[in-house]
């Protein structure tokens, strides 16, 4: 006679897909991390995990394939480390910031908090115009992003491919830092290593850090991005703007 599994032992069915998709993956997940990926699958955002395309100082990036949620392309999901988070250094972006308001001494509770902005500040950049991934949907620590690339090829930065055109491409970011002013949000962390050059595009990535145009630091920030990315033009195109020049045709419009 069969014995039943008792439903303390039986598998979630959001557990399922997991441990079959993951199974060369088994212990890098821990399981509060395994546990949000599945309510991705649940929300049927992803369908399958595929392979890792990128690490971070913060997080690792994960292709996987859409759900019926995503209408199309593959999905980027973006796990941010609970273990080994250095988010004790992003004290900056969050001080200031209502949406950290509440948040306890809590490495998970910062990480969550940290995930969910991103994910809002994407909307805001889609919503703007901005060349930037889609979100799709986060869940604690995992954020469920736009694919860029080709096939199963990522977009790579700026900094490893650069441009054909790079005055176009410094009119283009440029462009966006100042359509996401006029949204009220200054990027704060733009520079080559945070651009990803999908053919001749560049899209704005790593929003996490971004803050309203009101926080107390909003100028310093957007200065240092400025100054970022036309320091990188200068150096490698040999590309002279005018940086008070630059900062005023974006805070003024």
């Amino acid at each position: 006679m069969s014995r039943r599994v008792s439903a303390r032992k039986r598998r979630s069915r959001e557990d399922f897909p997991l441990r079959e998709q993951l199974k060369i993956e088994e212990g890098v997940f821990e399981n509060r991390t395994m546990m949000f990926i599945g309510k991705l699958f649940t929300r049927k955002v992803v369908s399958r995990m595929r392979f890792i395309i990128g690490k971070g100082k913060e997080a690792d990036v994960y292709l996987a394939e859409p759900g019926d949620k995503v209408k199309h392309g593959k999905v980027a999901l973006k796990i941010f480390r609970l273990e080994t988070s250095s988010f004790s250094n992003r004290m900056d972006y969050m001080v200031g910031d209502p949406r950290f308001n509440g948040i306890r001494n809590s490495i998970t509770e910062i990480v969550g908090a940290w995930c969910k902005k991103e994910f809002g500040n994407l909307k805001i950049a889609k919503e703007a115009g901005v060349s930037a991934p889609a979100p799709y949907s986060f869940a604690g620590n995992v954020l469920a992003v736009e694919f860029l690339g080709e096939g199963d090829e990522p977009a790579r930065a700026l900094k490893d491919v650069g441009t054909g055109n790079p005055d176009a491409t410094l009119d283009s970011i440029l462009d966006d830092i100042r359509s996401l002013y006029r949204n009220n949000l200054v990027h704060s962390d733009i520079s080559e290593y945070n651009i990803l050059m999908k053919g001749d595009m560049p899209y704005l990535i790593d929003f996490g850090q971004a803050v309203a145009a009101t926080h107390p630091k909003a100028g310093d920030f957007l200065r240092r991005d400025v100054t970022n990315i036309l320091g990188y033009f200068s150096k490698v195109y040999g590309i002279d703007r005018d940086l008070e020049g630059e900062i005023a045709r974006i805070v003024r419009g």
